[in-house]
């Protein structure tokens, strides 16, 4: 069902698989402390491929530069929960399936979500919730909680580093099954010592 996430479909031909990870010697603090060098990052990454994808239960110290993932003095949320697909801002974004407009918001702040969308699925006889986050503002307008969203229907457009958290652009894709109370966000990064309850609440996105 990722697939259908953009126009064109993502396949091997036009999507380039990206490793941000600790793992990665060439993904250095001085790249993703500075985003235009982490910008130029991504696009040589990507290559001429279309798109930069991956990015499940990876483990990145990139977030470790914002105060906003530290859980204590020694401790962060570092094992990112969904996918990343990075590609230019401005394209646009379909829905992967059926489902309901849950919640919006505009989460502000150094490495957040910026405009992110939530959608409620009815699927497989339950309920599963779709993040998408680092959205344009401009996605927000005029939505209203419990609208219907159709399979393909256009939702979203990617935001600029200026209004999607200060990252190069992308799209943050997350499946959750239980939003545990979560209004318009949902953290799509958690600590290695949570990583067991989210890598079970946060499905891996490729398989549905």
């Amino acid at each position: 069902m990722i697939s259908s996430l953009f126009v064109p479909l993502l396949s091997d031909s036009n999507s380039q698989t990206l490793d941000l990870s600790i793992h990665n010697p060439r993904f250095t603090a001085d790249i993703y402390e500075d985003i235009t060098k982490f910008s130029q990052f991504i696009e040589d990454s990507i290559g001429d491929k279309r798109y930069g994808l991956g990015g499940y239960l990876e483990h990145r110290r990139m977030y470790e530069t914002h105060e906003n993932f530290a859980t204590s003095e020694h401790d962060f949320r570092n094992i990112h929960l969904g996918i990343d697909i990075w590609a230019e801002a401005g394209t646009e974004v379909f829905a992967p399936m059926d489902g309901i407009i849950h919640s919006f918001h505009v989460n502000e702040g150094s490495g957040n979500y910026g405009p992110t969308v939530i959608l409620s699925h009815h699927i497989h006889g339950g309920m599963i919730y779709s993040l998408y986050g680092h959205l344009s503002s401009k996605d927000l307008e005029g939505l209203i909680s419990g609208q219907e969203i159709r399979q393909g229907q256009l939702i979203a457009h990617l935001g600029n580093s200026s209004e999607n958290g200060g990252w190069p652009p992308h799209l943050h894709f997350q499946l959750i099954r239980d939003l545990q109370g979560f209004v318009g966000d949902y953290p799509g990064v958690c600590s290695q010592r949570d990583m067991d309850f989210y890598a079970q609440n946060c499905p891996d996105p490729r398989l549905w």
